[in-house]
Order: structure tokens, then C-alpha cells, then sequence
């Protein structure tokens, strides 16, 4: 047995070795396929355009698009993909560094046509604009481009509102242009919520997880130019902006546009909606929070079934609650901090668990609950005027813990009434005998 598991150890230790170093010679390969900087030299009908690629619905990284540059020139047999968006999941640490905002992708190159192979496989749709860009533009920005590949450089810190796959190809477009770009404006007034929202439009559970991460930072309406962290945004800004060089000249930026591949719907398409989205959910547990507090009162609390649907319920709100506080202090991601959901997910709410099965700390509790009743009870009563796009499932969530510490704050106060009212009679009775 001990000969098959350390077979077993071996063969998945030999597995991952194997894909490391598939994943380090694949990269060896694209970074070899590119000229080094400053070797090749651009004819000057070499074309840069920015290609974005329609959402893929296969993964909820991908709901927003993607953005990367190529540069093309049929004379010097450059055809090439600048691409900001790799990351590699299997770095230790991914997902707290991830929550923490500590993430770093890195600028990767590869042959047009294998980059057009890969969207073309997904089913996603790919648009490209050629810029139009002056001779001596173009290979500054190429070189820019190949410097920015190497190995020492192609690292950056990400960040999804104000720094990603498509804010890095904007800002090495508007570095490299001899000139100002101006955009058009947008025709409503948006917030970041609101772009992210357009993206995962259909996906409920995915909108709902978004809306209790974010905070009220990212309710405020956004320019123009902010909103290019969404690729269709900067693709449709892009196509109407134009440079201004000197104090008279006002050329369009793109030069022409093409579409590469058409949208494939039955290859991408979204998926099917579910049952049970946030808000149902919100209710039916709300539903079930009344019948466990009648079925406690029933009872006389002489059950364990509120006590342990209190520990299960009030141990995931504060699990909830210890993400949230991450996110607001100890990370670097945007518009984290204010977050109102922090209200009604707390650690707290973890800490109180711990004491609901301690008949010592009944004081604890009581103290817990009654301070938890009357935040909620702010909370509810003034939702509406909270500076917040909240979901609306909220109220029915936060509600079930405001009822649970209601009903617990009249059940903890009944039976201390009771416990006095006793000890009081007993007194009582024991002076009485005495005489």
C-alpha cells in the first residue's frame, strides 16, 4: 500500500513537472518567435491596430471582453499580438493574493494567428481598427511594445478598474501618438457598477457577488476614459476619436474596420438561467428564519434547532464578513472601501457564534444580539437613503439576522425575568421559613 501511494506521489509530482515545463517552453517558443527590440524595422505601410475580442461566457473572467494590439508588416514578415491579460492561476497563493489585489499579469506576444485560433475556438467575436499612426508612430510604439514583452518588464500589478488589458494598450496608443487624442463623449452618465453590470447581465449570482465586494466608491458617474477598462468601451470610443496634431489638423484615430470573426452563439453563448437567483433565495430563507423562530417559541426554546440554524447562519454571514474587511483594509483593489454591506456581514457575527452553545455567555450574547437588532434595524429603515447601489436581495438577507436577534434578545430577556422572578421567590420563601 505504502509502495502504490509514494507510485502515486511520484506520478502527480511527474505530472506537474511535466506541465511546468510545457507551460516554460511555451514561453521560451512566443518569446523567441519575436525579434528582439530594435532589429526589425518597420515598412512604412506596417499596420498597428487594436483588436477586441466579445465576451466568452466559458469562464466569469472573461464576461467583459479583451483587448490586445497587433502589428503587422507583410514586408519584414511581422505579425504579431501584444496580449496584457495572461495571469497563471497555479502561482502559490493565487486566490489571497488575488482578494488582496496583489495579483501581477504579465504582457505576452504570439503569432496573429494563433491568437485568432484561440477566440475563433471560443466562439467569440473579434473586431479589429487600424490606427492611424504616422510611419515614426508606429515603431516607437513597436519598440515600446517589445521592450515592454522582455522578460524584466512584462510584469505589472493589475487592477480591474484603472489598470488591465485594455487601460494598457490605450496608454501605450496615447504615449506613442505625436498628438492629442480627443475621445466622444458617452451618451448617459455611468458608474463603474453600472458598466460591470451591463457585462454580467443574465448571470445573477455573479452580479450579486460583485455587488456585496464593491463599495460605494464605485457608484460615482465615470468620464469617458475611465470607462475604457470595459474593451467594447474603449473599441467604440476609439472609433470616434480622433488626434489633434498642431493647433488646426483633426485626423480620425482608427483608419479603417474590420471584423475578424463573427460572434459563433452556439459555441458561446450564455448560459441558462437558474431558479433560484438571489433574491428567491433571499426570501426562502428569510421563510425559513420565521418558521424556525416560531417553532423556537412553540417550544419554549426547549429545542436545539435555533441554536444550531442561528450558529450555521450567523458562522457564514461572519466568514462573508472577514472577506469584506480584507477587501476594505488589507487590500489594494479599487473602490472597496466604504462598503455598506459591511452593516449586515461582519466578523462579528463569527465571534458571536462561538458563544451561542456557552450557557456562560449568555451576557455576551445578549449583548451581541441587541446591538446587532438595532444596527440592522437603522440599516433597514434607512436603505434607501444608504450612498450604495445595493442589491435588492439585501433587505430579505440582513432581515434574517435582524429577526434571529430579535427573537433571541426576547427569548434571552423572558427567561432572565423568569430566572430573577425564581431567584427572587426563593428568597422569599427561605425568609419565611426562618421565621
Amino acid at each position: 500500500m505504502k509502495r502504490i501511494i509514494e507510485s502515486s506521489l511520484v506520478s502527480t509530482e511527474f505530472q506537474t513537472f511535466i506541465r511546468q515545463k510545457k507551460t516554460l517552453m511555451l514561453l521560451i517558443i512566443i518569446l523567441l518567435s519575436l525579434p528582439a527590440p530594435g532589429q526589425v524595422q518597420l515598412n512604412d505601410n506596417a499596420k498597428i491596430s487594436l483588436l477586441t475580442a466579445s465576451p466568452w461566457y466559458g469562464a466569469v473572467y472573461a464576461f467583459f471582453g479583451h483587448t490586445a494590439i497587433r502589428v503587422q508588416d507583410d514586408s519584414t514578415g511581422v505579425d504579431q499580438v501584444f496580449n496584457y491579460g495572461y495571469f497563471d492561476s497555479s502561482q502559490p497563493h493565487f486566490i489571497y493574493n488575488f482578494i488582496r489585489g496583489k495579483t501581477d499579469y504579465i504582457l505576452g506576444g504570439l503569432p496573429f494567428e494563433a491568437f485568432l485560433n484561440e477566440y475563433g475556438y471560443r466562439g467569440q467575436q473579434v473586431v479589429e481598427q487600424e490606427l492611424n499612426l504616422s510611419p515614426a508612430e508606429k515603431q516607437q510604439l513597436y519598440h515600446a511594445l517589445m521592450v515592454n514583452v522582455l522578460p524584466e518588464n512584462r510584469e505589472y500589478r493589475y487592477n480591474y478598474f484603472y489598470d488591465n488589458c485594455s487601460t494598457r494598450p490605450r496608454d501605450m496608443v496615447e504615449e506613442y501618438t505625436e498628438g492629442i487624442i480627443q475621445y466622444p463623449p458617452t451618451g448617459s452618465d455611468q458608474s463603474y457598477r453600472d458598466l460591470v453590470h451591463e457585462c454580467v447581465d443574465g448571470y445573477p449570482w455573479v452580479k450579486f457577488g460583485i455587488d456585496l465586494l464593491i463599495g460605494s466608491p464605485a457608484d460615482s458617474t465615470i468620464n469617458v476614459r475611465d470607462k475604457m477598462f470595459i474593451p467594447d468601451y474603449l473599441m467604440d470610443s476609439f472609433e470616434g476619436a480622433t488626434i489633434q496634431r498642431g493647433d488646426t489638423l483633426n485626423v480620425p484615430l482608427v483608419k479603417n474596420t474590420e471584423m475578424l470573426l463573427p460572434v459563433d452563439k452556439e459555441i458561446n453563448k450564455k448560459s441558462e438561467g437558474v431558479v433560484f437567483t438571489p433574491i428567491l433565495t433571499a426570501f426562502a430563507l428569510l421563510l425559513l428564519t420565521i418558521i424556525v423562530s416560531l417553532i423556537q417559541l412553540i417550544k419554549l426554546n426547549k429545542t436545539q434547532l435555533a441554536r444550531i440554524y442561528d450558529t450555521v447562519l450567523f458562522v457564514i454571514a461572519g466568514l462573508a464578513g472577514i472577506i469584506l474587511l480584507v477587501l476594505m483594509y488589507f487590500s489594494e483593489h479599487p473602490a472597496t472601501n466604504p462598503n455598506w454591506n459591511f452593516v449586515w456581514l461582519n466578523p462579528f457575527a463569527l465571534i458571536a457564534a462561538s458563544f451561542f452553545w456557552m450557557k456562560s455567555a449568555n451576557k455576551a450574547v445578549y449583548f451581541y444580539h441587541f446591538i446587532n437588532f438595532a444596527l440592522l434595524t437603522l440599516f433597514l429603515l434607512l436603505w434607501w437613503l444608504i450612498p450604495q447601489q445595493l442589491p435588492l436581495a439585501t433587505i430579505p438577507f440582513s432581515m434574517s439576522l435582524w429577526f434571529r436577534s430579535g427573537i433571541n434578545i426576547y427569548i434571552l430577556r423572558k427567561r432572565r425575568l423568569k430566572n430573577k422572578q425564581f431567584t427572587t421567590s426563593k428568597h422569599l420563601k427561605a425568609g419565611w421559613g426562618g421565621l
